[in-house]
């Protein structure tokens, strides 16, 4: 019994994907596999860096890697010349593969710099069944009225109404925040907790919507899986600030179909913001003085000396 109950906890636990993939393969000029070869990428925006040796067939893979970018990718190898992709950009749940070409060589040569261009959506090395991702910029541009997650996620092709995909109800999808089930596990109907957004529509990152996915880390739903995570600082500090009003005179004495609109109408106006940036300040350069240092170093303290004590015998 408690075996069972241990692996419903591990299929609960890892059941939606929160971050993204670096994969593919490194070649020499003749395109023979080069193992051993070093990778470091690094998301520019945090300075956050990881890391991969390529094995005996010169293929590499990252795992657990922080979604958007860009990211600076390097391939370095003894004997060979240094090969960096820029403007990378991984997608939720998605592998971004890189395969670098890079030249022997024992004399030195500068490194080659390569402008990564987007993922294709068609390349069929880098997708795991009918997904669609909708990042922050796609969310900031769409009229979504009712600020809710279940319009966002209409962008899909399987998309219906509520949290329906492909025709199916929607008590049969999955909606997870950072790995969180936000479903209404009741299933008394398909809404969604908190009014269809159990957090602010402002703090998301990225939405994927996957619909029959053979990754096997993607469970728990029959119909379609709504997967969002959260916004992350990065070394920059940024905020953001809105508000959303809804005045009642705009649907009071209107019509529909010759039929004047009956309801409770009411003003309502929402304000909010977003706020992040480094969480610590980042180590002092080499040579460069923090502006709270003074160049003068100061002088030592005096060391505090105990009195002694003399003791004459008596007479």
């Amino acid at each position: 019994m408690l075996a069972a109950v241990s692996m419903l906890a591990g299929v609960v636990a890892f059941a939606q994907v929160t971050t993204s993939t670096l994969a593919g393969k490194v070649s020499d000029q003749n395109g023979e596999p080069v193992p051993g070869a070093a990778i470091v990428a690094v998301h520019v925006p945090s300075g956050t860096l990881y890391g991969a040796t390529t094995n005996g067939d010169g293929r590499y893979t990252i795992q657990g890697m922080r979604t958007g970018g860009p990211y600076k990718v390097e391939f370095t190898c003894l004997g060979y010349q240094t090969v960096e992709f820029t403007d990378v950009t991984l997608q939720l749940g998605e592998i971004y593969n890189i395969n670098a070409k890079i030249t022997e060589s024992s004399e030195f040569l500068q490194e080659v710099v390569v402008v990564a261009t987007p993922a294709s959506k068609f390349a069929a090395q880098e997708k795991t069944g009918a997904t669609t991702n909708i990042s922050n910029e796609d969310i900031l541009t769409l009229p979504a009225a009712s600020r809710n997650i279940s319009s966002i996620a209409k962008l899909s092709p399987y998309g219906g109404d509520g949290m329906s995909f492909g025709g199916l109800d929607g008590r049969s999808s999955n909606f997870t925040i950072d790995g969180a089930n936000f479903n209404n596990n009741f299933g008394l109907s398909e809404a969604l907790p908190g009014g269809g957004m159990p957090v602010s529509l402002d703090a998301i990152e990225e939405v994927q919507v996957v619909v029959s996915p053979y990754d096997v880390r993607q469970s728990n739903f029959i119909g379609g899986g709504v997967n969002a995570i959260t916004k992350s600082g990065t070394n920059t500090f940024r905020a953001t600030a809105y508000a959303y009003h809804q005045n009642a005179d705009w649907g009071r004495g209107k019509t529909i179909g010759g039929e004047a609109a009956t309801g409770n109408y009411s003003n309502s106006t929402v304000y909010g913001g977003t706020i992040g940036g480094p969480s610590a300040r980042p180590a002092t350069a080499p040579g460069v003085l923090p502006r709270t240092a003074s160049a003068t170093p100061r002088p030592p303290r005096p060391v505090r000396q105990r009195p002694t004590w003399t003791r004459f015998p008596s007479t």
